[in-house]
């Protein structure tokens, strides 16, 4: 079987699999840590790269971290967090 290579979409939602799957096991540290490579790559990323983080990964660890009651604003880098307001804002909720 052929190894096929991930899109930079798919490889976002990967990355944020990986960081909610570190918030459940409570290995906040780690999971901060990705949340500070995400604000990097978003920061200084391609567009390409920055849409997947921004669209993709955001989204994806947002939503998982309101579900479960997770304080967003204290774990999300300042880039993160205002592109999730961005996005909270857009929605109308």
């Amino acid at each position: 079987m052929k190894n096929k290579a991930l899109n930079v979409y798919a490889k976002a939602q990967k990355f944020a699999d990986l960081t909610t799957t570190l918030i459940i096991k409570g290995n906040i540290r780690r999971a901060k840590k990705c949340l500070d490579i995400a604000e990097l790559l978003f920061t200084t990323g391609s567009n390409e790269t920055r849409n997947a983080i921004g669209n993709i990964y955001v989204n994806s660890v947002s939503t998982f971290m309101e579900i479960h009651h997770c304080s967003i604003a204290r774990l999300f880098p300042d880039t993160l967090h205002a592109e999730y307001v961005k996005q909270v804002n857009a929605s109308g909720v």
